[in-house]
């Protein structure tokens, strides 16, 4: 009898351990995936957005074609129950059985965590589509009335990322708007010291960033806690204000609440511990991978931070489900492992016209090698980078390098 793979999830995570498991079994397998939304999204273009400089249907496409084409099956649904004794599924449109689970489900935001944290406050986020597109109409009412910008990440938060290109894509809307001097720029972070990343640091990260944060006249407060966004200013933990027209604050994660309220699945956030094949600690047939997956934090701040869990990560640690999926189905035993530490850190941090490449060989320390390149060609690099992802994703092209 064939095996039945189901995931949940179907953007980078869930496509890519779909199409790998299908690929590596020569088609031998019952693939199904169950997803919330029917569109894969290209997260990172979302910084894009709220400027105007991407739409929507610039950085998604529909997932149907995609899994048609590989003899995948998709359901447009959400997933409402885990029964992982019976190795069963509920869905809002239907029930699954599976001799094998794939948690590719995402993250939800933590918004919680900061008080007053909505759009009528002038609060936004960048975090979603729909989060984005917020934050749009937000920065358009600030162009027609401009004032102080503030961006950060709140206590906890991992995607620091986001933040940074943010930030400095605000900087050059800024000046392209002809507001400089009439849009003071403030950057709000937990981390230790500019340039963590929420990795711990990379060599001559800090100074790079503060001259960055200098040349664009950025105010910037590190190992900052937010205690709560009222209407136009932001309170900090420690009693500093900061006034504001338009802020964008990146949340912690949460995972999404059928995998938090599954018992025994789960940490107390939402995320499944898992081994190095990524494999759930405590279901062996279920794996999960990406932002579903947890991740220790090696370390101690002053203020909690966060790990980032971003495309690649993802798209490794999806391949190593995918393979140990279809060894177990082959009969053999799980060859592929790697700690979310090991895995290289490929990043580019947009800045408008401008850039950082950040390479490193693993994403958490201890490390032999990290380096960080910046430069006009990193942007140049994102912006293809994005199109042929888009193209490679569209057409079921997920076999890494």
């Amino acid at each position: 009898m064939r095996k039945k793979v189901l995931v949940l999830g179907g953007n980078f995570g869930g496509l890519t351990a779909a199409l790998s498991v299908k690929h590596a079994l020569h088609g031998d397998v019952d693939v199904t995936v169950v997803s919330a939304s029917d569109r894969f999204l290209f997260n990172p273009s979302l910084i894009w957005l709220p400027f105007g400089a991407r739409a929507e249907n610039d950085i998604t496409f529909p997932l149907a074609p995609t899994f048609d084409q590989h003899d995948v099956e998709f359901v447009h649904a959400a997933a409402t129950l885990i029964d992982p004794v019976a190795q069963h599924v509920t869905t809002t449109v239907g029930a699954y059985d599976y001799d094998y689970l794939v948690v590719a489900t995402g993250y939800r935001n933590d918004t919680a965590i900061l008080p007053g944290f909505e759009s009528k406050n002038g609060t936004y986020t960048i975090t979603t589509l729909d989060d984005a597109a917020q934050a749009a109409q937000g920065w358009r009412r600030l162009l027609d009335d401009p004032g102080p910008v503030v961006i950060g990440a709140t206590q906890g938060a991992g995607c620091f990322g986001a933040a940074y290109e943010f930030l400095f894509n605000t900087a050059y809307q800024v000046k392209k708007a002809g507001l400089k001097g009439r849009v003071p720029l403030a950057y709000v972070t937990p981390e230790p010291f500019l340039g963590h990343f929420g990795i711990g640091g990379l060599p001559g990260g800090e100074r790079l960033l503060r001259m960055f944060c200098k040349k664009e006249g950025i105010r910037t407060v590190t190992s900052a806690a937010m205690a709560e966004a009222q209407p136009g200013r932001l309170l900090l933990e420690d009693g500093d204000k900061l006034d504001f027209a338009y802020a964008m604050i990146i949340p912690p994660f949460l995972g999404q609440e059928v995998i938090a309220t599954t018992p025994g699945l789960a940490d107390a956030k939402g995320f499944v511990p898992v081994r190095d094949t990524y494999q759930s600690a405590a279901f062996p047939d279920i794996y999960a991978v990406g932002v579903a997956a947890a991740v220790t934090v090696p370390w101690t701040t002053p203020i909690p931070v966060g790990v980032p869990k971003t495309g690649f990560p993802t798209e490794v640690q999806a391949h190593v489900a995918a393979d140990n999926i279809a060894a177990r189905i082959q009969g053999k035993e799980q060859t592929s492992h790697k700690t979310f530490g090991d895995i290289p850190a490929i990043c580019v941090m947009d800045a408008g016209n401008n850039g950082v490449m950040i390479l490193a060989d693993h994403m958490l320390p201890p490390r032999k090698a990290g380096i960080l390149i910046p430069g006009p060609q990193a942007h140049a690099a994102k912006l293809a980078f994005e199109k042929y992802y888009l193209w490679k994703s569209r057409h079921g092209y997920v076999r890494l390098p």
